[in-house]
C-alpha cells in the first residue's frame, strides 16, 4: 500500500494540517471551496473532495452542508515544530541555539555566536553599576518610555552620523534586543503566507524567527561581495517577497562584505520591485574601517537598519535598537508598547549608555579588533592542519565559515564532537536550502583550549573510517 503523505490526497492534507497548526486557518474558520483550493494546489477537484472527507473522519475539520468544510474545535498551541521541516536535531537551529546557551560553565562552544567573557569590556560594565546604584528611584523601579532613553539614541543618532547616515534620535527605537527589533518590524510588515528573501547561508535565528510568523521563506545564494544579484532579482520577479533580511558587513556566518557594486544594484532592484530591506548591523563595530551600508545608501528610505550591543558589550544587558523612517518609528513605538509595555529596561539603557559614554568603548573595540586579528590568523592555521580550509579570509570578526575535507558530513561531525562535550554548528544549520552539508562556522574567540581540535580531529578521523568502510 501506498504511503498515503506521499499520495496526493495525502499531500493535501498536510497542507491543511501545517495551515491548523501554523495558525493560518483558525477554528470555525471555512476552507477554500473545492474548485479554488484545486486549482491552488494543482490537483482534481475528487483529490480534494477525499482530503476533506478524509480530515473530516479524522474530526480536524466539519462539514456544513450547503455552506462548506470548517475547522473543527480549539486551536491547538502553536509550536515551531509543526511548522518547521523535520530535521536531524544536529542542524536543528533551535536545538543548536539551546546547546549553547544551556551549556554549562567551562564547555568549549566553537559553534557560538558571542565572545568570551574575558574578552567584554567588564571593569566598564562593573563601572556603570557602581554609578547605576547612586541614581534616582525612578530609574531603578519604572517603566521605560515608549521609544527609550533619549541620551543612548543621541549616541546612536551620533555614530550613524560619523559614517554618512542621517537618522535623528527621532528616527530611532530602543528595544529589548537586536532579535525583538526583528520581530516587532515583523509584525509591522508581513502577513502569514508573505514571502521573506534571506541569504543562504544566512544567521540561523532568522530562519526560526520567520517561521514564527507563518511566512514562506526563500534563499539567495551569498557569494563572497554580496548576494548572486541575478537570482536576486530573478526572485524578486517571480516570488515577490515582501521583505529581505541581510547583513552587509561581516556576513553571519560567511564573514563575506558587500561590494558596492552589489550593494547599489539590491538598492535598484529593491526600488524596482517595493521590496523592503533589513540590514542587520550587528557586527560593524569589528570592522577595521568601515564598509559600504544599505540603510547609508538609501538614506533610510526602503532599507531598515537593526541592530544591538549583545556582541561588543554585553548579550546580560539586553538592548537593540531600530533606525527607519519617521513614519514606520511611530507605528513600531505603538507595537512594542502592545507587546512589552514601553522600550527596554531603563536600567540596561543606563548601564550601555555609561559604559558607551566613559571613554573606554572606543579602545576597548581597537582592542579587540587586533587580537580577533591575530587569532583568527592562528585559527586558519591550526585548522589547515586538519586541511578545514576557510571560505575566504574575512576582514574582521569573529566567524570562520570552513568546508571540511572529502565534503563529510558535518551534522555527524558535531554529534561526534557534541559526545566529548564541545558544541560546533554544522553549515545545514545556516542554510534556507540545505545544502551546505559540508560546512562548520568556527567562533575564533571560543577555540583557546587545544582540547577543541584533538576533539575535531578525532571526529573527522572517525567519521573519514566510516565513510571508507
Amino acid at each position: 500500500m501506498r504511503d498515503r503523505k506521499n499520495t496526493r490526497t495525502g499531500m493535501v492534507m498536510e497542507a491543511i494540517r501545517r495551515k491548523i497548526a501554523g495558525r493560518a486557518l483558525a477554528p470555525g474558520e471555512k476552507l477554500p471551496s473545492i474548485r479554488s483550493f484545486a486549482t491552488a494546489m494543482g490537483v482534481s477537484p475528487s483529490t480534494i473532495v477525499d482530503a476533506y472527507d478524509r480530515l473530516t473522519a479524522e474530526g480536524l475539520i466539519r462539514s456544513r452542508p450547503g455552506s462548506g468544510f470548517y475547522v473543527s474545535g480549539s486551536a491547538a498551541p502553536f509550536t515551531l515544530s509543526d511548522v518547521e521541516p523535520r530535521r536531524d536535531r544536529a542542524i536543528d537551529p533551535l536545538w543548536v541555539s539551546r546547546q549553547s546557551l544551556d551549556a554549562r560553565s567551562g564547555v568549549p562552544m566553537p559553534g557560538c555566536g558571542w565572545l568570551p567573557s574575558d574578552w567584554m569590556p567588564n571593569a566598564a560594565i562593573r563601572r556603570a553599576i557602581r554609578k547605576l546604584a547612586r541614581a534616582e528611584d525612578a530609574l531603578l523601579v519604572d517603566y521605560g518610555n515608549t521609544r527609550g532613553a533619549s541620551s543612548l539614541r543621541r549616541i546612536l543618532a551620533r555614530q550613524f552620523a560619523e559614517e554618512g547616515l542621517t537618522a535623528g534620535p527621532e528616527q530611532i527605537l530602543l528595544t529589548g534586543s537586536g532579535t525583538q527589533a526583528i520581530d516587532l518590524i515583523c509584525r509591522f510588515l508581513l502577513r502569514p503566507d508573505d514571502v521573506v528573501l534571506l541569504d543562504d547561508p544566512c544567521y540561523f535565528n532568522f530562519q526560526a524567527l520567520l517561521r514564527a510568523h507563518q511566512v514562506k521563506i526563500v534563499g539567495v545564494p551569498y557569494t563572497s561581495k554580496g548576494p548572486d544579484t541575478a537570482l536576486f532579482a530573478d526572485i524578486l520577479a517571480t516570488q515577490k517577497p515582501r521583505l529581505y533580511i541581510t547583513n552587509s558587513a561581516l556576513h553571519n556566518p560567511t564573514g563575506a562584505t558587500i561590494s558596492p557594486q552589489v550593494a547599489h544594484q539590491l538598492l535598484n532592484t529593491a526600488a524596482e520591485h517595493d521590496l523592503i530591506i533589513i540590514e542587520d548591523d550587528i557586527f560593524a563595530g569589528f570592522e577595521p574601517e568601515p564598509s559600504p551600508r544599505l540603510a547609508t545608501l538609501d538614506g533610510l528610505e526602503r532599507v531598515i537598519r537593526i541592530g544591538s550591543f549583545s556582541k561588543t558589550l554585553s548579550a546580560s544587558v539586553r538592548c537593540g535598537y531600530i533606525a527607519a523612517r519617521s513614519d514606520w518609528i511611530d507605528a513600531l513605538v505603538d507595537l512594542q508598547v502592545a507587546t512589552n509595555f514601553g522600550g527596554p529596561s531603563p536600567v540596561a539603557v543606563e548601564i550601555l549608555f555609561s559604559t558607551l559614554s566613559d571613554g573606554s568603548y572606543r579602545k576597548h573595540m581597537e582592542a579587540t579588533r587586533q587580537r580577533l586579528a591575530r587569532v583568527r590568523r592562528e585559527t586558519a592555521a591550526k585548522l589547515e592542519k586538519l586541511d578545514i580550509h576557510p571560505w575566504l579570509m574575512p576582514r574582521g570578526g569573529f566567524y570562520l565559515w570552513c568546508r571540511l575535507p572529502g565534503e563529510q558530513d558535518a551534522a555527524a561531525v558535531a554529534r561526534a564532537a557534541l559526545h566529548e562535550n564541545v558544541i560546533l554548528a554544522p553549515g545545514n544549520v545556516f542554510s534556507v536550502s540545505q545544502s551546505m552539508p559540508s560546512f562548520l562556522r568556527f567562533n575564533v574567540s571560543q577555540m583557546a583550549e587545544p582540547r577543541v581540535f584533538d576533539v575535531l580531529a578525532r571526529a573527522l578521523s572517525a567519521r573519514d573510517t566510516q565513510d571508507r568502510i
